[in-house]
């Protein structure tokens, strides 16, 4: 009996771990691959996109998070979510501390150039500021929507909390970071690029489009998850 509830207690345990690491990793990646641009043409026009779709790589790394907000918050509950949440903002902190200090230490021309690594690795003040407010807005209101789904529906429609929660909560890091980046930003602080009110809708629309879709997909990786943790009982003794 005692063997069996090491085992059970190790493999809550790995769980944990594992969705608190998927997350953080999903977050820390995101912030630096979103420095390159990547763009989908099509053979037809979408009204207000056009023939492709703009979004930063960070976008495919940054769902994963989504993903491993609502898995965590299925089996550890709204309250520990909002903890690992807040946890992962400040390593995003460190971690932008940690790059900007490695950039204005003093370089030499082996390795990465000084000016590369800078450009690569340096996000505008802008882009900072915006990533972590929408982060921090998006992140806890997706795991209030899921919470309040899952309460509502007595724990059934898993997909309906998924779906949901995650579709609201990206629409809105979306609307924010691209608003604050290009538009609330600039013209209030003078910090980065304003961009023409047709071409923030473009980005919003498109970037959006990616992070739903994504949404809908992660969706049976969420049931295929929460089927085989039920399946072992590792939550019951």
């Amino acid at each position: 009996m005692s063997s069996k509830i090491t085992s059970v207690i190790v493999s809550k345990e790995l769980l944990q771990i594992s969705l608190i690491a998927l997350f953080i990793t999903g977050l820390l990646t995101a912030q630096i691959t979103a420095v390159k641009i990547i763009e989908l043409s099509f053979n037809f026009t979408v009204p207000f996109i056009g023939s492709s779709i703009l979004f930063p790589a960070g976008v495919l790394a940054y769902a994963i998070t989504f993903f491993a907000s609502d898995c965590y918050t299925e089996f550890y509950g709204k309250d520990s979510a909002k903890k690992v949440v807040n946890i992962a903002l400040f390593m995003n902190i460190l971690m932008i501390l940690l790059i900007w200090i490695s950039i204005n230490l003093p370089g030499t021309d082996m390795g990465v150039l000084p000016a590369t690594f800078a450009s690569v690795l340096g996000p505008s003040i802008n882009v900072v500021l915006a990533s972590l407010i929408a982060y921090v807005v998006s992140q806890n209101l997706d795991i209030w929507i899921f919470h309040t789904i899952r309460d509502q529906t007595s724990g059934t429609k898993l997909w309906l909390r998924n779906i949901g929660s995650t579709a609201v909560s990206q629409f809105i890091d979306t609307v924010l970071f691209i608003i604050l980046t290009f538009l609330i930003l600039p013209s209030v602080i003078g910090i980065g690029v304003s961009l023409p009110l047709s071409v923030i809708l473009s980005l919003v629309l498109g970037q959006y489009t990616i992070k739903f879709l994504i949404a809908v997909a992660d969706t049976p990786l969420i049931y295929a998850l929460v089927s085989y943790i039920t399946k072992t009982d590792i939550f019951e003794v």
